[in-house]
């Protein structure tokens, strides 16, 4: 028997994860997190080497980053 416990955060993302999901290389993700100043979405340092990436954060940064072509000036 197995039990599961439910995340109360929804899974956090991973800097791999977040690189699949915009189709970069992960060391791209990592120089966002380097830069100065700090580029790409919000992230949560859990310590020195542990680097994770709310969802609901990401969606955000993406939206920003949005262009809609009808919207724009031409």
């Amino acid at each position: 028997m197995t039990t599961e416990v439910a995340d109360p955060f929804g899974g956090l993302m991973t800097t791999e994860e977040l690189a699949r999901l915009v189709k970069v290389d992960p060391s791209t993700v990592r120089r966002w997190r380097t830069a100065d100043p700090v580029q790409g979405p919000p992230f949560i340092r859990l310590s020195p080497r542990v680097v994770k990436y709310d969802p609901a954060d990401v969606r955000t940064w993406l939206n920003r980053h949005r262009t809609d072509p009808a919207e724009v000036d031409r």
